[in-house]
């Protein structure tokens, strides 16, 4: 089977959904869905990681943070189920890239079109706020899921400077070259990747050029605070759809 396929892909949101490398995140996800919110009271939280969501042959990719913990890891499907969520999804469908302007469940219809969805970090981590140690160590699904990705994806939207940073190492050894020196975050900021050179690879399994796009995370603060408005994160997404190859 080939490791591009959506078999391999399927196969690694499974292993993702299992994983328990970190003992913090472990404890923390599982309370919260046994504990549970109020107004999810009759909730069956999922309380496990949360694997990427989209097609295994998108173009553009969309890095996150973490899973909200009454969101993502109530619901199981990235951004669903949170006021994050309804901003992002409402933008998707605007420009086109999604099936409806909301995600509630993971049962809700909800379909991408050439767009994956992902983070860095794949369990809800207390104060939203990965140590540097767990973000590290979820790194190898993030390489995991870009190698599987390399033969369509053309483009990625990075929400925050946390996923900023966490990102750039992971491209690097999923095959693409980053500038030195790193790119600093910023709303808007475009840096293409090269693919790295790697005498010994078949050409099928050279990563192609990307984009890497910056956009302020899509959080109650910044979106709740105007410094990222709805037209501002449309206009990200037009561009990196457009440049994968999504959009006239």
């Amino acid at each position: 089977m080939s490791t591009h396929s959506p078999a391999g892909l399927t196969d690694l949101d499974h292993r993702i959904a299992g994983c328990r490398a970190c003992p913090r995140l472990v404890a923390w996800r599982e309370e919260v869905a046994r504990v549970k919110r109020a107004a999810f009271a009759d909730w069956t939280y999922w309380g496990r990681p949360v694997p990427g969501f989209g097609p295994a042959d998108a173009r553009l990719l969309i890095l996150g943070l973490a899973p909200a913990a009454h969101g993502g890891n109530r619901t199981g499907r990235m951004f669903t189920g949170d006021r994050s969520g309804d901003v992002l999804y409402r933008a998707l469908y605007d420009v086109g890239l999604a099936s409806q302007p909301e995600a509630v469940t993971v049962d809700d219809g909800l379909e991408l079109y050439g767009v994956r969805i992902t983070s860095p970090v794949h369990c809800a981590p207390p104060e939203n706020k990965p140590t540097p140690t767990e973000r590290d160590t979820c790194r190898a699904w993030l390489v995991q899921e870009l190698r599987l990705l390399r033969p369509t994806v053309r483009a990625v939207v990075v929400l925050g400077a946390f996923g900023w940073q966490a990102a750039l190492p992971a491209f690097v050894e999923a095959g693409w070259t980053v500038p030195r020196p790193r790119p600093a975050f910023a709303h808007g900021v475009r840096v293409a990747l090269a693919p790295a050179e790697s005498p010994t690879a078949a050409a099928s399994d050279v990563a192609a050029p990307l984009d890497l796009f910056g956009c302020f995370h899509v959080s109650q603060r910044n979106t709740f605070t105007g410094r990222l408005t709805p037209e501002m994160l449309r206009e990200v997404l037009r561009t990196a759809a457009t440049t994968a190859g999504l959009l006239p």
